[in-house]
Formats: C-alpha cells, sequence, structure tokens
C-alpha cells in the first residue's frame, strides 16, 4: 500500500475523484450494518482521525475501475464482493490514516501556498500551460465537487506524499551488488519432467474400503434447508412529475452519461422511474414480510436446497444456512429483479456417508493420492541414474530456454534450482509434475543487471511497508462502524 502511495506520489486526485462519481451505483447501503456510535458520515476512526463514507467510497470507486479496465469491462458488483474490494479499498483507507496520524504526531502539514502550487500543477486545471481559476471551477462544479471538499482531499494526500519522503529507503551499492551476483549464477544442467499422467492405478474394493474408513470425515452429505417463500415481482407505476422532480433533485448523481457527467432531468427520465420503481418494489416487498411473520399472508412456493441443489443464488443460501432455527424469517432479498422473503422450515444436517453412497466420490481422490506417491516413488528412485535433456547455461532469468518443459513449470522449477544446494534431486512441482536435475557445470557471469537496485529496492519496501503499518497499527486505535467489511 505505502509503496503504491510513494510511487503515485503526484497523486492523479481528480481522476480518482471524478471516478467515484462515476462509479456505476455507487451507494453505500448493503455494504455492512453500521454500529451507530459515532458520526454518521464516518465508516471507521483511527487513532484520532474519522474516516468517512465519502474517502471509502473514492478508494472503492477507485479500485473497482482499475479492476474493470483490467477485466475490459467485463466486471460487476458481484465480481467485485469475489475480491474483496470493499476489503481493499478499507485497508487503503485505514493504512491513510495510519500515515495521517503519524503525520499528525510529527506536525507535518502542508500549507495553503503548498496547495496552490500542487492544484496550479495539475494539468486538468490548466489552459494555455496556465492554472486556470474558472476551468477549476467548472470542472470542480460538473463532477458535483465543492472546492472545500476537494481541497480537503488534496491536503490529505500531500501530507501523505510529504510524510513518506521523510521515510526514503534506500538501496546500498553492496546489496545492489549481492542481487548483481545472484543473477550471474549460471548452472549447466540436465533435467527430465516426470508426471503422473501416464501412471495407471487400478484399486481394489478392499483399498477403496480401507481409504473411506480412514477419511469418513471427507465424505458427508450436504446440509439441507427445507424452505417456504413468497416472490414480490417488480412493480411498474406511473409518477407524478412532481414525485420525479424531487427524486431527481435528491439523487441526481446517481444518473450519468458514459463520461460521468450528471444527465438532465430530460434524459435521465427513464432511469429516475426504474429507480422509483425499485424502490415501490422493495416497500411492498417489506410489507409483504411483516404479514408473513404475522402468518397473515401463507408462501406460495416451497424448496429444499443445498449446495449442489440451490434453484436460486449462492448469497440466498449463505443467508438461509445463517439462520439460527426453523421459522425464523429473511427479510426481502433482491433476486432476479424482484424480492424474496423466505421462512426456513427445517433443517437436515450433514452425516457421513456410507461406503457405497461416497465410492462416485473417493474414487478420483484415492487415484490422484496414489499417482502422486507413486510419482515421488519413481523420482527418488531414479536421482542417480535418470537420462535427460542437457542445457546451455542457464540464469534465474533463462527459464525459457528450458524448451522441454511448459513454461509455467520450467519458471517455478528454475525459481527452486537457484535455491537448493543438491548437485543432483528433484523439485516438487505441483501433485502431478516433478523435475529430476543434476547439475553439470556452474559458473559466475559477468553480466551488469540494470534492475538489480529496483529489485533490492523493492525488497526493502515491501519489507519497510509491512512493519511501518504494523508498528502504526499497535500504536493507533482503529474503530470500523460498518461491520463485516
Amino acid at each position: 500500500m505505502i509503496s503504491w502511495m510513494q510511487k503515485h506520489k503526484k497523486w492523479l486526485i481528480i481522476t480518482i475523484w471524478v471516478s467515484t462519481i462515476a462509479f456505476i451505483g455507487a451507494g453505500f447501503v448493503g455494504w455492512g450494518a453500521y454500529s451507530y456510535g459515532d458520526k454518521a458520515s464516518a465508516i471507521a476512526k483511527v487513532g484520532d482521525i474519522e474516516i468517512k463514507i465519502s474517502e471509502f467510497q473514492r478508494a472503492y470507486s477507485d479500485i473497482y475501475n482499475q479492476y474493470a479496465q483490467i477485466f475490459q469491462g467485463n466486471f460487476d458488483k458481484a465480481k467485485a464482493k469475489a475480491l474483496g474490494v470493499d476489503k481493499q479499498a478499507l485497508k487503503r483507507v485505514i493504512d491513510q490514516a495510519l500515515i495521517l496520524n503519524l503525520a499528525k504526531d510529527y506536525e507535518v502539514t502542508v500549507s495553503d501556498k503548498e496547495l496552490a502550487r500542487s492544484i496550479a500543477a495539475l494539468p486538468y486545471f490548466q489552459k494555455n500551460g496556465k492554472f486556470d481559476k474558472e476551468l477549476y471551477k467548472l470542472l470542480l462544479s460538473q463532477n458535483n465537487l465543492s472546492i472545500k471538499e476537494f481541497e480537503e482531499g488534496m491536503r490529505k494526500e500531500l501530507t501523505i506524499a510529504k510524510t513518506l519522503k521523510l521515510l526514503p529507503v534506500k538501496t546500498s551499492a553492496q546489496e545492489t551488488e549481492i542481487v548483481n551476483t545472484i543473477y550471474n549464477i549460471a548452472d549447466k544442467i540436465e533435467y527430465k519432467l516426470l508426471t503422473s499422467k501416464d501412471i495407471k492405478i487400478t484399486p481394489s474394493q478392499k483399498e477403496l474400503k480401507k481409504f473411506w474408513e480412514q477419511n469418513k470425515d471427507r465424505f458427508k452429505t450436504e446440509t439441507a434447508y427445507t424452505i417456504e417463500y413468497i416472490i414480490q415481482k417488480p412493480l411498474h407505476k406511473t409518477y407524478t412529475q412532481k414525485e420525479i422532480d424531487e427524486y431527481y433533485n435528491e439523487n441526481k448523481t446517481h444518473f450519468r452519461s458514459s463520461d460521468g457527467k450528471v444527465l438532465s432531468l430530460n434524459d435521465a427520465k427513464e432511469k429516475i422511474v426504474a429507480e422509483l420503481d425499485t424502490k415501490e418494489t422493495k416497500k411492498a416487498a417489506l410489507k409483504s414480510y411483516i404479514n408473513f411473520k404475522k402468518q397473515k399472508v401463507t408462501a406460495t412456493k416451497k424448496a429444499t436446497i443445498s449446495s449442489s441443489k440451490n434453484p436460486f443464488n449462492q448469497e440466498i443460501l449463505k443467508k438461509v444456512s445463517e439462520l439460527k432455527s426453523p421459522s425464523s424469517y429473511l427479510k426481502p432479498i433482491a433476486y432476479n429483479n424482484s424480492y424474496i422473503i423466505i421462512k426456513l422450515v427445517s433443517i437436515t444436517p450433514s452425516k457421513p456417508k456410507s461406503f457405497q453412497e461416497a465410492k462416485r466420490d473417493l474414487l478420483p481422490l484415492y487415484i490422484a493420492q496414489k499417482k502422486k506417491e507413486k510419482l515421488l516413488e519413481i523420482a527418488k528412485n531414479s536421482i542417480a541414474k535418470f537420462k535427460g535433456t542437457k542445457s546451455d547455461f542457464i540464469t534465474l532469468k533463462d527459464s525459457q530456454k528450458l524448451t522441454k518443459l511448459p513454461l509455467k513449470v520450467a519458471k517455478k522449477f528454475v525459481r527452486e534450482l537457484f535455491q537448493n544446494q543438491k548437485k543432483r534431486g528433484y523439485i516438487i512441482i505441483d501433485n502431478k509434475n516433478i523435475v529430476l536435475y543434476g547439475i553439470l557445470e556452474q559458473k559466475l557471469l559477468s553480466n551488469n543487471h540494470n534492475e538489480s537496485a529496483e529489485v533490492i529496492g523493492q525488497i526493502k519496501q515491501n519489507l519497510f511497508d509491512k512493519n511501518l503499518i504494523k508498528t502504526l497499527k499497535s500504536r493507533y486505535d482503529i474503530e470500523i462502524y460498518y461491520k463485516g467489511l
């Protein structure tokens, strides 16, 4: 995190802020249970510094947009959740707050002149190479940012950069030489790839039963949940112009064009009606939930669900599995443009499978384990006398020269080879591949590796980052108001 901050000392602040606004469906509702112990505008407190919800949203949006670029637009909230974007964003803002606390303790500040100079240097606010105050106001206004809000965020970013500049991680000539030497160690080797694909395993009934006896806890039936449920279908209503105007004025940042600009009322009308419909549908679903609990309405459908038999989605199964006892209810959950309200009827607990029930599952596991054991046995017995392919001299950078190995296998093999002290041996790549090797000759090259200083710098920076954050966490209390992040 700190290395990322240091790398981007000339913050693209406006880009990050604009990406926040452009973030599709930003909204904070549903990202965890809020602890109303402090200011409603804060997500957490680190030392003396509160982290505002807007700061978290900016970090979330920035990371979200980075992933969207990596996935070439094929990225949504479900993928963001699976990748833990919310947790990454929380870590980023907490790390930033830790540095700001350190800055506060050591009285590191950014003057108004420094702030003005940094803003004036941003090309976004320049016309003909010079800062343009009217352009500055216009750009912020177009993105619904007040000058105060932007400059407050900018001052924080500059304070972080200034503090980190006081903590440089330097690389010595001796350290660079060590890495240079490591890159220059060259081995001429003989190597051979052993794979499990040609190993045949034909287990007997007795062997399989013994394996089952030893691993019964691995072969269990799934926990199943019998539920009753009501579906609240989407509502489509007619709204007055006043209702549409009021909703737009209160939520206009929801409605943006592809370039991030707020849509006009007329251009946003279809989206406004869709959001109002969603709001009304949820309201109706909550009413059905209350009536369902009070037994004023009965369920229209029933199902038994488990991990392998789930007509809904993983989120619904997870929420059902968290219910403690039968006759518990789930509040409305968005599902297929509708809402589903669920009552748990009964739970069928998981139990060990019989041998016959487990046989289909245990057979591939047994075969995989035996192949792994046999492959290792072959490797151990082949070290002394194997005949393989002889290479030219290779270094840590030369995995592509081992043409008899798949590149992925070669990379891991070379990495492990140069950490190994044995002249002959084997390296386990994974459960299906082992590479035998024999070192035929060694020498030290005299090449100059320009990236050596960068490599040692990255190693030292990573160690420094980790230990600095660890130290600051022990120094400043961290309280998270939103639970579940």
